[in-house]
């Protein structure tokens, strides 16, 4: 695949700003409708699966608990599955960690859910020779200027002059049509290494702002788990740092809000309890363990969540591939 050529634009104004219908907002469950749950299994080969729910906590696997969505391209992986609805509410899109090392996600887009586009290597970091890795992209619209922002994070090997590595950090791109990019730039940076990070959009007490959940990836003293801070808009400016919220081992945060609870689920990857686990918060300062609500499919790895409506739930239930490639 060739190297992607990228595009200068100018920064986004701090000014309100839209997440995609269809991304983690705070808006009360729909009485009609369902979230999907996209997801990968290891060693993330076999493609993309989802599941379905009615309230946003019991998830069964869709198409018999076949993949939805197998990788196409050879030594292609599909981890980190992130799908949001696009901003004219019409069609979707999906954005995938290519490979454990390396400078690409992949991407493709769907009308229906139903058939993807040819699913398409984005060297993101491509103008970056020293990257080790892009790993977990996600994806939210900007109405204010009517583009798309590219979250993911990356570390650095030591430079050829010997310039020291730098360790995991987050970074962004902004994209009108997925096939542009500007040229990626350092998202947050707090001295510490930061993977996973989601955006959430916040109504609280009459106010609106954009949460941050991200996973603190510091080995000494040893986090490895999620963390929150807010801003005013999609690219903040943030300010400071919550503390952990969850137990060590823990990554791929996903925010929901069901009723009146802010659930956070995220994947606890660390034997004896390797499985999706989720807290809940009425204020987002006092958190508690509701992993005894939830259920998600077997051997689920991080993934992402997404409202459907009625009509597209019912022709998500109807499929059943057994075996049959998509």
């Amino acid at each position: 695949m060739k190297r992607l050529a990228f595009t200068l634009a100018a920064p986004l104004l701090l000014l309100p700003t839209t997440l995609p219908s269809g991304a983690q907002q705070s808006k009360k469950s729909e009485t009609k409708g369902a979230w999907v749950f996209a997801y990968f299994k290891e060693p993330a080969n076999q493609g993309i699966y989802l599941a379905l729910s009615r309230d946003g906590l019991l998830y069964t696997p869709l198409n018999d608990g076949e993949p939805w969505l197998k990788p196409s391209e050879p030594e292609e992986l599909m981890r980190d599955i992130y799908i949001t609805r696009a901003p004219n509410g019409r069609g979707f899109r999906a954005v995938w960690t290519w490979g454990w090392r390396g400078n690409s996600m992949g991407t493709s887009e769907s009308q229906d859910l139903m058939t993807w586009s040819p699913q398409r290597q984005i060297a993101l970091m491509g103008s970056s020779p020293d990257a080790q890795n892009t790993w977990a992209p996600e994806t939210y619209w900007d109405a204010t200027q009517q583009q798309w922002l590219v979250l993911w994070s990356s570390s650095f090997k030591p430079a050829a002059d010997g310039t020291p590595g730098e360790g995991l950090r987050l970074w962004s791109a902004h994209t009108k049509n997925f096939v542009t990019f500007t040229k990626p730039e350092k998202f947050f940076d707090r001295g510490f290494p930061v993977i996973d990070a989601t955006l959430f959009q916040r109504e609280q007490n009459g106010k609106h702002d954009v949460v941050m959940v991200l996973k603190d990836q510091t080995q000494q003293p040893l986090r490895y788990n999620e963390r929150w801070t807010a801003g005013p808009t999609i690219e903040g400016p943030w300010g400071e740092l919550s503390d952990t919220i969850n137990e060590p081992w823990s990554e791929g945060p996903s925010v929901l809000q069901l009723g009146n609870r802010t659930v956070i689920f995220y994947d606890h990857y660390r034997a004896p309890n390797i499985r999706y686990e989720a807290i809940a918060s009425t204020d987002w300062q006092h958190w508690t363990d509701i992993t005894g609500e939830i259920s998600l499919p077997e051997q689920c790895k991080h993934g992402s969540f997404f409202r459907v409506t009625e009509a597209e739930a019912k022709k998500l239930l109807a499929r059943h591939d057994h075996g049959v490639t998509p």
